[in-house]
């Protein structure tokens, strides 16, 4: 049966009315810290919470390890080292009536760790200050998982059957590129015709993400103080040449990644960054030392469509290239490791049935055109679009300070999240008659 807009009023009216039960369920989830320390997390109490909230509207959610799921050690995708003892994934279906398309409510429960920068709030408190809802994970991503469970909660309330399956899933291992969780859950077989992730997308309909890889570079020479070479300058000068030389790789990425229509208004599509720098522990407790080993992290995104190979290819003949231009300084060829799997980017266009009658409900709903936009980085889409062949798009409130001290979402940007991602439910799986 077609959502006429009678019935969609009813539904944004209701949003507004349960305005505080929508804040509630997200300060819950900020308040049961589920941490990603790799190799290891601590995801399970939430995961419980999320259970037990699905059994209680009828529900029957499966809560299993990812390496449980059939083939996943197996898969060409799967990235080994991950501890995932007491680590479930949750998926749950709500069988339709018949003859509605299914949709799967996808999204991670890990968080960042709540980190040494110092926050002026508690970052498993779940404070609101205004329009801001404060804590850690309240951005990315337990404010997209807790506007999926208050979808679900509000069409028992509201009365509402679907004719197509309703999927809710939270997978474990999103963050520092770990994605075996959204793995597993298409292998467990939590999959549908489309699906919505509800990350930060700040109420734009992200129908694809950039890819992004990250080196460890270490460095090392003769150091010290006392003996030796009283000019040396341990690593150092390496690590000036080096730092020199990030720009030519930044412009050589800029002209040979493929331009993508979602992100070609960019000015910088493909940005390089150098993300930390490390030669030895800081203050008066350290000894005073020229530093023989310098780590640093270099992270650049990448397009959808760029292969693996080249892209590394083109990595590593730019460093030979740095140390040819200076082999007084390289005794010995800078080591190269990468910490995070390979991700891709991933896009699918903007004609797809679910862009485009996601952007016809948005724009019903909230007045206005919501923008269809390539999210600024890699995330855990590809896996829908690229294995399972599963259409899927982001969409999500506003935050900030992600993965930072006092990281917050902002309330009235999720309460219109929900407001459209509820109506979208009910318009994709369509209403039993």
């Amino acid at each position: 049966m077609p959502v006429d807009s009678a019935l969609e009023k009813r539904i944004v009216a209701y949003v507004d009315e349960r305005r505080e039960r929508l804040v509630e369920i997200i300060r819950e989830l900020v308040r049961i810290p589920s941490e990603n320390t790799p190799p290891t997390g601590a995801e399970r109490a939430c995961q419980e919470y999320l259970a037990a909230a699905l059994r209680r509207l009828g529900w029957e959610p499966v809560l299993y390890e990812p390496t449980e799921a059939p083939g996943l050690r197996e898969h060409p995708l799967f990235w080994p080292g991950r501890d995932y003892t007491n680590r479930p994934n949750l998926g749950a279906r709500l069988k339709g009536s018949g003859g509605g398309r299914s949709l799967v409510l996808s999204g991670h429960i890990d968080t960042v760790p709540g980190g040494t920068q110092p926050w002026t709030r508690d970052p498993f408190g779940g404070q609101v200050e205004g329009n801001r809802l404060y804590g850690r994970g309240s951005n990315d991503m337990k404010g997209g998982v807790g506007t999926n469970l208050f979808v679900v909660e509000a069409l028992a309330d509201l009365g509402l059957r679907l004719s197509g399956d309703l999927v809710f899933e939270t997978v474990v291992d999103e963050e520092f590129g770990g994605v075996n969780g959204t793995l597993a859950g298409r292998l467990q077989g939590f999959n549908a015709d489309a699906a919505v992730i509800s990350e930060p997308s700040f109420l734009r309909i992200c129908a694809a993400q950039r890819g992004g890889r990250t080196a460890h570079i270490t460095f090392r020479s003769s150091g010290g103080i006392l003996g030796g070479d009283p000019t040396s300058t341990g690593v150092i000068c390496q690590l000036t040449h080096f730092l020199g030389r990030v720009p030519e790789f930044a412009a050589a990425r800029r002209k040979t990644a493929p331009p993508h229509e979602f992100y070609a208004q960019q000015a910088d599509p493909v940005p390089v960054w150098i993300t930390k720098v490390f030669t030895s522990p800081w203050g008066v407790t350290e000894p005073i030392t020229v530093p023989e080993v310098c780590r640093v992290e270099m992270y650049w995104q990448l397009m959808p469509g760029e292969e693996q190979g080249a892209v590394e290819r083109e990595f590593f003949d730019w460093l030979e290239g740095v140390r040819a231009a200076a082999p007084e300084l390289f005794q010995v060829m800078p080591e190269v490791s990468f910490p995070i799997r390979w991700m891709p980017g991933s896009a699918i266009t903007p004609e797809e049935p679910l862009v485009t009658g996601f952007s016809a409900c948005a724009s019903a709903v909230l007045g206005t055109e919501a923008p269809v936009a390539g999210i600024e980085g890699p995330c855990d889409m590809y896996i829908f679009h690229q294995v399972a062949g599963i259409p899927a798009v982001l969409w999500g409130a506003r935050g900030g300070n992600t993965h930072a001290a006092d990281e917050y979402l902002e309330i009235d940007s999720v309460v219109a999240a929900t407001k459209v991602l509820l109506c979208f439910v009910c318009r994709w799986c369509r209403l039993a008659a």
